[in-house]
């Protein structure tokens, strides 16, 4: 059974929930996640495990196989805990990879052979920095873009994906191809793919933290990131200072013809949804920032595909209603946001990530694990399947379990990371 993992070190001004989301200051000073113990090392062994009869070896689920996973130990995370990922296609061999951040660095694991994943190496934390329970990776023209909170000088690594294909040996021992230093720890960082402009969000220490918010960088060039502007609604976070646990940018192609064709951030900011234009990374500007009922913490969302609707999750509001809860909201007047809907889930554990593909939700819900909901009916999601990556953990609220999720690869297959039990690959029957 999976062990709830112990808060430590929390400032007095703090409560224990908010301190662990920098609501009471300096990142670096707020209190440290023990993760629980290795569970996993001793239970399933890798490889596949059909769903049947409710369990995946000792995995309880619906309509989802377990492909395969590595424990913690098995990628190279000999102490702490496994945290968020992504995920990179290959352009010249179509190898999908897994990029897996954890304590001591970002793991890169080949999946050639889903039911026999390779872990090809590592990048560990820059030099100087320390081992941080946050890191966070996303992906842009090859290369990765990896940050991590609370974790000291670590600035942002950039790595060329490349290099994975000449891996000889396993496991390799990488150096980044450059480190962006005008932020020190940053909670999070969103790409927008399209128009190569990269945001950094919940930064602490360097040259801009910009309160918190949007540090705007412009990655066209991976190996040569430079400084493009800050943003801020000051109107929202904690402190007031427009700080951002997490965002997506997209070039908008909704229905509010007032905003087609600009550059759209929607920020999830602790206590309000925040809608900025930053087309202009020298002039953003605040569209919107709006709150909503039995609000928790405002942790993260994404837009369905249309433009219309975003998903998005509160991290804490369980501790006071009692159940998961996600918050459809209506976007389709960037001005006047509105929660068009509450979906009740039937447990009560603390939502975290959730993406949206087509018509499908994908939430890693620590302890619930993986959760996946059509969204056919954009108002009134349905949970469809799922697939338990605690086995044993309490139906109740709390950080531990199941952190993230990448939905996004041709294959269907699904790395979802256990914070205590490594990561899992995946796949719908459905």
């Amino acid at each position: 059974m999976n062990q709830r993992p112990r808060i430590t070190g929390l400032p007095e001004c703090a409560v224990a929930v908010t301190a662990l989301v920098a609501a009471c200051g300096d990142p670096d000073a707020r209190g440290v996640i023990e993760p629980p113990p290795d569970t996993t090392t001793t239970a399933v062994p890798s490889g596949f495990k059909a769903c049947t009869g409710g369990m995946a070896g000792d995995f309880s689920c619906s309509g989802i196989d377990l492909m395969s996973r590595l424990t913690r130990a098995e990628m190279g995370n000999t102490e702490g805990n496994a945290s968020d990922l992504w995920g990179w296609t290959d352009p010249e061999t179509g190898i999908e990879w897994a990029l897996v951040g954890h304590s001591q660095g970002t793991a890169f694991i080949s999946l050639q052979d889903p039911a026999r994943p390779v872990y090809a190496g590592i990048l560990p934390l820059t030099e100087g920095a320390h081992p941080s329970l946050w890191r966070d990776i996303k992906v842009y023209g090859n290369h990765a873009f990896i940050v991590a909170d609370g974790a000291g000088q670590h600035g942002m690594q950039v790595l060329d994906l490349t290099q994975l294909r000449s891996v000889s040996s396993p496991p390799a021992t990488f150096s980044p191809t450059t480190t962006y230093h005008r932020i020190h720890s940053a909670h999070n960082i969103a790409i927008n793919t399209e128009t190569g402009f990269a945001y950094s969000v919940g930064g602490s220490g360097g040259e801009d933290t910009c309160g918190g918010g949007l540090h705007m960088i412009d990655i066209r060039t991976p190996s040569n990131p430079e400084f493009a502007g800050c943003f801020a609604d000051e109107s929202t976070g904690n402190r007031r200072t427009g700080y951002t646990h997490d965002a997506i940018c997209i070039v908008y192609r909704g229905p509010d013809t007032d905003h087609r064709d600009r550059e759209i951030c929607f920020g999830s900011n602790e206590t309000a949804l925040s809608i900025a234009d930053v087309t202009d990374k020298s002039n953003p500007a605040a569209l919107a920032s709006v709150s909503y009922p039995d609000i928790g913490y405002t942790h993260q969302g994404w837009l369905d595909e249309a433009h219309e609707y975003l998903y998005v999750n509160d991290e804490f509001d369980e501790f006071n209603l009692g159940k998961t809860r996600t918050l459809v909201w209506d976007v389709k007047d960037l001005d006047d946001p509105i929660v068009a809907s509450e979906f009740e889930h039937n447990t009560a554990v603390s939502d975290h990530n959730l993406y949206v593909v087509g018509n499908l939700m994908y939430q890693s819900n620590y302890a619930a694990g993986l959760r996946i909901l059509t969204i056919s009916d954009r108002e009134n999601p349905r949970e469809i399947a799922f697939f338990d990556t605690e086995p044993g953990a309490a139906d109740e609220p709390g950080f531990w379990g199941s952190w993230s999720n990448y939905p996004f690869f041709a294959s269907g297959v699904i790395p979802v990371t256990s914070m205590g039990g490594g990561v899992l690959f995946v796949k719908s029957t459905n």
